[in-house]
């Protein structure tokens, strides 16, 4: 059987989709774009919050016209052709691989010090079993998880607004940057954005996607972009840009300053905790596309195997193995940049797809066209070292396509 089972309802979506981006990026974002953007880190969230929404635009739309696991990878083959979607396959499943092992180390810096690797391993052996119990409990592990990262900083934010000590940082405003670093700051930035694409990859397990899926991705991006708004405006206004640029715990970090210690730790505790749903979530999404691109050939046909729960369980056992080994081996100090940059990628085939659909959808074409050209020149303007890691995985993966397409002739 590779039927998967539609058990997810719009409370369950919107969960998972608030899971992925608040781990991915209200806690670890604004240090990188801080460097970049300077006092211009508010532009480089609205530049990311523009593209971001053009992507959800045309990511809905997509949806629900195609509601069946993959995502985009199922967009680009339907609407361009084998190469896009494989395309957006390939880098959806590379780039967040890297993203998994990253929110691995997070959550070990924030709970263990000085054995890092070790509990991250165990974060993703503990997460991957979670998700072969089935996607259902996974779910509603994300709801209990993105209510009380969302308690907790709505009751910081209170305090602080209430009774803190801190006030604006002088230097806010004065710290400048070249239109290079805002683009730069932007796109980093848009890695905190990338967690609705976990809805429309589990488009298959969602029930009523046609309708389900375009407000859930709506009702994502707009609550995380007033959580990224005012986070961006106190971490900046209270640590100020130079600042910023150099602490490890952005949002920690102003809370000390505000409010003391108590507080700190609680903002520790949910920022491991969110951690755990962005990993928790990641692990989810790509072993469905792993299972879409199976499917079709690109990859071994034993991650087809769905088990009794209804759940790729050979996809996510290779998940799980895949990001364990780059934890145990590779510096991932970078994995931002290279993530983002194979995330771009992937909302760059969505929107190419989506504008493919003209008049078939209720939007203008001018969203998906202004969203490709917005993963592209964010993409273009990441850190030289991150650009440089994206070509080179994608011209690999081009080479192993023409091979697959090569022996698929010699066998026909």
């Amino acid at each position: 059987m590779t039927e998967l089972a539609r058990r997810l309802g719009p409370g369950d979506a919107v969960a998972i989709g608030l899971g992925s981006m608040i781990g991915a990026g209200a806690f670890v974002v604004w240090g990188p774009a801080a460097r970049a953007a300077g006092s211009w880190l508010l532009l480089s969230l609205l530049l990311a919050a523009i593209v971001a929404a053009c992507n959800a635009w045309s990511s809905g739309a997509l949806a629900a016209r195609y509601p069946s696991a993959g995502g985009t990878y199922v967009y680009g083959r339907e609407r361009i052709g084998p190469f896009a979607g494989y395309l957006a396959g390939w880098s959806f499943v590379v780039g967040k691989i890297a993203s998994c092992a990253a929110m691995a180390m997070a959550i070990a810096a924030y709970v263990a010090p000085g054995q890092e690797r070790l509990a991250a391993v165990v974060a993703v052996l503990v997460i991957t079993v979670l998700n072969l119990s089935g996607v259902q409990r996974s779910a509603g592990v994300s709801k209990v998880i993105v209510t009380i990262v969302l308690a907790v900083l709505a009751a910081v934010l209170v305090a602080g607004l209430a009774g803190g000590t801190g006030s604006a940082h002088p230097g806010m405003w004065t710290q400048g940057a070249t239109p290079y670093g805002v683009l730069q700051g932007a796109g980093l930035i848009f890695f905190a954005f990338a967690g609705y694409a976990r809805i429309a990859t589990l488009a298959e397990e969602v029930r009523d996607p046609e309708r389900t899926i375009p407000r859930a991705i709506a009702i994502t991006v707009v609550t995380v972009l007033g959580l990224y708004a005012i986070l961006a405006v106190l971490t900046l206004g209270i640590l100020g840009p130079e600042q910023l640029a150099v602490v490890p715990d952005p949002v920690a970090a102003a809370t000390a300053v505000v409010l003391g210690e108590p507080w700190v730790w609680a903002v520790r505790a949910v920022a491991a905790l969110a951690a755990c749903g962005a990993l928790l979530n990641l692990i989810l999404g790509i072993s469905r596309t792993s299972l879409a691109m199976a499917r079709d050939g690109y990859l071994p046909q034993v991650l087809t195997r769905i088990d009794r729960r209804q759940v790729p369980r050979n996809a996510e056992l290779a998940v799980g193995a895949i990001v364990i080994a780059l934890v145990l081996i590779v510096d991932l100090r970078g994995a931002i940049g290279f993530s983002s940059f194979g995330v771009l990628t992937y909302y760059a085939v969505a929107n190419a797809s989506a504008w493919t659909l003209r008049g078939d959808w209720r939007g203008a074409p001018v969203v998906p066209a202004a969203g490709l050209v917005g993963c592209v020149v964010l993409a273009v303007m990441l850190p030289w070292q991150s650009v440089v890691a994206g070509v080179v995985v994608l011209a690999v993966g081009t080479v192993w396509f023409l091979i697959f397409q090569w022996r698929s002739r010699q066998h026909a």
